[in-house]
C-alpha cells in the first residue's frame, strides 16, 4: 500500500483532529451457517440487532476466504497505481453530468465534506459493476482483471445479502419472505459497491495528535450496507444514547449496516446506523462495501406487516429516485429521513 502524493493530499485542508477514541463496542454476532440449524432463532437475533444497533457481524457467511484476500490484494494494487492512473480508471465510470461514480481523493460527494481517504465508487447492476479501463483492468496480483474479480465479490457478497436480508423479513413476521430482498435482486436495483483505501497516518499516535476523520459520521441511504475491512481497524457507530463506540476489526467477517430505505420500509423499528471512520494507524485500512438500494422508481413507504391496522406512519410515501436526489443535496451527517416523516 502506498500513500496518495504529498501534493494532492494537501491541497485541501485537513479534517478535524478528534483525540480520545471511544471504548470498544459489544457488536451482535449472527452465525450464518448455524441459522440452518434454528432458522428461528437466527431471525430474532437479526431483528433484535437491527432495532437496536441498526448494526451487527456475520459469520459462517459463505464468502470464499481466498476470494476476500484476492479482493484486498486487488484493491492495494489499484490504490499503488500512479495518481494519473486512478483517475483514468475514474473518468471510465463516471456518468455523464457529474455523476458520483469513479476515482475520488479527500472529496467525498459535492457538497463540501472531506475525509483521509481515497475511494472507487462503481454502480452495480444485476450484470456486476461498471467496466474499468484497461490500466485498471489488470491486477499484479491476480491473473485476472479487477472488474472480474470485483464481480465475484459482488454475486458472493449479493447471495449472503439476501439470506440476511430474508432474515430480516422473518424476525419482523413478515408473511413476504422476500419483500427486501426482491429489491436487491431486482434488475433495475440501484446498487453500488464502494472500496475506500484510508492511508496510514502514524505520526498523528506518536506526537499525540489524536485521530483524523477519514469518513464523516453519516447514515447510508440504501437499503443495506455489507462492509469487509483489512485488519486495520477505524469504524466507529453511534448508539441510540450518542455515545459513539469503536467496532474491533474483524478481517473474516462482514458487517451490517440497516440504511435509511430499510428504516423507512420498517417503519423505523430497524434503525439506520450512524457511523464514521477515524485515522491514526501505522497501517493503511481497506473497506469494500456493497450498498443494496432498491430500483429507482420503487415506493417507499412503511409495510403494512409492520404499521398494523390503525397504526400510524411514521414516513410518507416517495420515490427512491426522490430520495437519492435529496440525499445528493445535503452533507454527509445530516438527517435527510426527516424530509420525508409524516405529518399525519
Amino acid at each position: 500500500m502506498v500513500v496518495l502524493a504529498k501534493g494532492e493530499l494537501e491541497q485541501i485542508a485537513l479534517p478535524a483532529v478528534q483525540r480520545a477514541a471511544p471504548p470498544l463496542a459489544a457488536v451482535p454476532e449472527v452465525d450464518l451457517a448455524r441459522a440452518a440449524g434454528d432458522r428461528a432463532a437466527a431471525a430474532r437475533a437479526v431483528a433484535a440487532a437491527c432495532e437496536e444497533h441498526g448494526f451487527f457481524k456475520v459469520t459462517g457467511h459463505g464468502v470464499p476466504a481466498p476470494l476476500l484476500a484476492r479482493v484486498e490484494d486487488a484493491a492495494a494494487a489499484f490504490f499503488a497505481l500512479p495518481q494519473r492512473e486512478k483517475e483514468a480508471a475514474a473518468a471510465t465510470v463516471a456518468a455523464p453530468g457529474g455523476g458520483p461514480f469513479g476515482y475520488a481523493s479527500k472529496r467525498i460527494g459535492g457538497n463540501g465534506d472531506l475525509g483521509w481517504v481515497e475511494y472507487l465508487l462503481l454502480g452495480v447492476t444485476a450484470a456486476g459493476a461498471a467496466p474499468l479501463s484497461a490500466s485498471a483492468e489488470t491486477s499484479p496480483a491476480s491473473s485476472c482483471s479487477f472488474r472480474d474479480l470485483l464481480n465475484e465479490y459482488i454475486a458472493a457478497v449479493r447471495r449472503m445479502t439476501c439470506t440476511v436480508l430474508e432474515l430480516m423479513a422473518e424476525g419482523l413476521g413478515l408473511d413476504e419472505k422476500d419483500v427486501f430482498a426482491k429489491l436487491v435482486l431486482d434488475n433495475d436495483s440501484d446498487s453500488m459497491l464502494r472500496v475506500n483505501h484510508y492511508p496510514p497516518r502514524p505520526e498523528l499516535k506518536q506526537l499525540g495528535h489524536g485521530r483524523l476523520t477519514g469518513f464523516g459520521e453519516h447514515t447510508d441511504p440504501q437499503i443495506i450496507s455489507v462492509l469487509r475491512s483489512n485488519d486495520t481497524s477505524g469504524l466507529e457507530i453511534s448508539l441510540r444514547d450518542g455515545s459513539w463506540v469503536s467496532v474491533p476489526s474483524d478481517k473474516n467477517s462482514f458487517f451490517i449496516n440497516v440504511g435509511d430505505a430499510l428504516q423507512v420500509l420498517t417503519n423505523g423499528r430497524f434503525r439506520s446506523v450512524r457511523h464514521r471512520v477515524m485515522v491514526n494507524s501505522a497501517r493503511a485500512r481497506v473497506s469494500v462495501i456493497f450498498f443494496g438500494g432498491p430500483p429507482p422508481r420503487e415506493r417507499l413507504a412503511p409495510l403494512p406487516g409492520v404499521v398494523g391496522e390503525g397504526g400510524r406512519r411514521r414516513y410518507r410515501d416517495f420515490t427512491w429516485r426522490e430520495y437519492k436526489a435529496s440525499a445528493y443535496r445535503t452533507k454527509l451527517a445530516d438527517n435527510r429521513l426527516c424530509y420525508f416523516e409524516s405529518d399525519t
